[in-house]
């Protein structure tokens, strides 16, 4: 048994700039999270246990993502290729321009701080769902949201001043 085409519709139309967004989060390269995104779907599409409601099909997604996340990340080609040009400006283009911006200093968090950052302000789960999702304990998450809360306020702020700075 596997979802069915007018289901996969639906999740696709409704979740996939999530997942998008959060793959982007986690592996900062434009390509590498449409293709990332791309193969979470896929695995939707023979997954055959059924969600209990749309939150439960989300939450599997974006779990599902990061896994991928982490496999293309461990994987010999990611760790041995060399990108042909640098997309590091290129954000997620479903944003508005002040969207664009936050994710682009997210970019520069640590890896973990930014995911549970990203998946506490951005999709607005709980710590305990977050736990949950990275499969870490509440502690974790909450110990993870308030060193990327300092380090995004020292970003910030760095940022402001630059902007200061050329006044």
């Amino acid at each position: 048994m596997r979802v069915e085409d007018s289901e996969l519709e639906y999740y696709i139309r409704n979740f996939r700039k999530n997942v998008y967004s959060a793959v982007l989060c986690y592996v900062r390269n434009p390509s590498d999270a449409e293709d990332i995104t791309q193969n979470t779907f896929l695995k939707l599409y023979t997954h055959s246990t059924p969600f209990n409601d749309d939150e439960h099909a989300k939450a599997w997604l974006l779990r599902c993502a990061i896994n991928e996340c982490k496999n293309h990340l461990r994987s010999h080609w990611y760790r041995f290729s060399v990108p042909l040009d640098d997309a590091k400006d290129m954000t997620c283009t479903d944003s508005t321009d002040n969207d664009d911006k936050m994710l682009g200093i997210m970019k520069k968090l640590s890896k973990n701080n930014r995911i549970a950052l990203y998946m506490y302000y951005y999709e607005g789960y709980t710590i305990e769902e977050i736990g949950h999702i990275l499969d870490v304990s509440s502690n974790t998450v909450s110990s993870r949201l308030h060193r990327g809360r300092q380090q995004l306020k020292k970003l910030l702020s760095e940022e402001r001043n630059g902007l200061y700075n050329e006044l």
